[in-house]
């Protein structure tokens, strides 16, 4: 992990930008920390540039918090390379949203399989590294992004120890056989109006999950409509299992 840039923020926060190999990735600890921070990842559906006011929203509500919090850029996004699979992939389902159409399992599995496949060994790699930074510690929590990443992440990443999930991108019906897998305690977040996103997949999606805990919050509006107090009660749930 090689840091590139740092700034600090009125709050104190330290917002530093790193590369992992080819990965960029920024990560955020709070400020004047006295301990290693307990660490949550920050998941996204790609383009750390464009996404980056509503990431450094959610990395220094956490470390006001307490949190320190990290995201990485995924495969395909931002100046990484582009698959032509999945750009392909990406027309594809574009065409049928715009014609009205279901979107059908062919189309969403070549558009997340590959991308779950090769996100997750990324992430467990940078979470390698960002362990190994004296100024953050274990347990480890994983908030938002693609929810496809996040199932195989808590299903094969021992050192995350609560997930923090958005029922907002497409699910592949084989991911739900890895949802029955998932023993760590889980908070969904349901947009219930989301034009991108099938409500009926996430509910049953949501069933399908083995937690013993696991709640979820089903608020009205669209994808971006996320209320402002679940990010609070975010930091409530990682507080209760993080610390």
């Amino acid at each position: 992990m090689h840091f590139t840039s740092e700034q600090r923020h009125d709050d104190g926060v330290l917002e530093r930008e790193f590369t992992l190999g080819e990965i960029p990735g920024i990560l955020w600890t709070p400020g004047f920390a006295s301990t290693p921070a307990p660490l949550i990842l920050i998941g996204h559906p790609g383009g750390l540039h464009t996404m980056y006011p509503r990431l450094a929203a959610r990395a220094r509500h956490a470390a006001a918090a307490g949190y320190a919090a990290a995201t990485i850029e995924l495969p395909g996004s931002g100046d990484r390379p582009r698959s032509a699979a999945a750009e392909q992939a990406r027309v594809d389902l574009r065409r049928a949203l715009e014609a009205g159409d279901s979107v059908s399992d062919e189309i969403v599995d070549r558009l997340v399989l590959p991308l779950v496949d090769k996100a997750v060994p990324e992430w467990r790699a940078a979470l390698d590294a960002l362990l190994e930074l004296r100024e953050i510690s274990g347990p480890v929590g994983y908030s938002g992004g693609v929810i496809g990443i996040g199932i195989r992440l808590a299903v094969v990443e021992s050192r995350i120890s609560a997930a923090l999930l958005f029922a907002g991108s497409f699910v592949p019906r084989s991911m739900f056989d890895e949802a029955r897998q998932v023993t760590i305690p889980l908070q969904v977040l349901l947009q219930w109006d989301d034009e991108g996103n099938d409500r009926r997949q996430a509910l049953d999606l949501f069933d399908a999950f083995g937690s013993r805990e696991k709640t979820l919050h089903a608020n009205m509006g669209g994808h971006t409509g996320v209320p402002q107090f679940e990010g609070d009660d975010g930091n409530r749930f990682f507080t209760r299992h993080l610390t």
